[in-house]
């Protein structure tokens, strides 16, 4: 294969891979029975009229499997974090003793942990569109390239086959995190 053809390949891989880790970062996000503090993660509050994500304005504990401790760096804005965690769509109701804000998880229901796969399945299916997206941008690249006359039909044909496995194994990954997160939602 020629080195454009390669620069073209490595690119798509590089943003599949990057497909990959936006899952995997929209999964964290997803509520389990367990408390984790990736759950947190996408918590936006106003902080001093600027919003902010939660985990630069707190820190987190886990003292037991099902609770977490938000401890703020600022206390003034305790009451701020509070409201964004409550209007969060955890579906949690926090509380505070002055000091820390403590977040019970309630367990999850039958009927909320299917909802919870239907979101992560929702996730998974918006990863695999992006990397067919990407599949479709190379090879079209890839086709004008021979078109152009700038690399043979060979090359393009070889690149193409390479393209194709390239995409085929990034969503199976993709489909494998996506099993280890319905396997975590179901355990109870």
């Amino acid at each position: 294969m020629s080195d454009q053809t390669d620069e073209i390949l490595l690119e798509a891989e590089d943003k599949m891979d990057k497909a990959i880790s936006v899952a995997r970062d929209d999964f964290a996000t997803i509520r389990t029975g367990r408390a984790n503090p990736s759950m947190f993660a996408k918590v936006m509050v106003d902080y001093y009229g600027a919003m902010t994500p939660i985990n630069q304005l707190a820190s987190f504990q886990t003292p037991e499997a099902r609770m977490i401790l938000v401890t703020p760096y600022d206390k003034g804005a305790m009451a701020e974090i509070e409201r964004a965690i409550r209007d969060s769509d955890l579906g949690v109701n926090p509380g505070n003793d002055g000091n820390v804000i403590r977040v019970v998880l309630p367990m999850l229901t039958e009927e909320r942990r299917k909802e919870y796969i239907k979101v992560a399945r929702a996730k998974a299916e918006d990863a695999r569109i992006s990397m067919r997206n990407i599949r479709r941008h190379a090879k079209e690249t890839l086709d004008r390239m021979s078109k152009d006359g700038e690399v043979g039909e060979d090359d393009v044909h070889r690149a193409e086959k390479h393209l194709d496995e390239l995409t085929a194994k990034h969503v199976s990954h993709v489909d494998e995190v996506l099993k280890a997160k319905e396997a975590e939602l179901l355990e109870v």
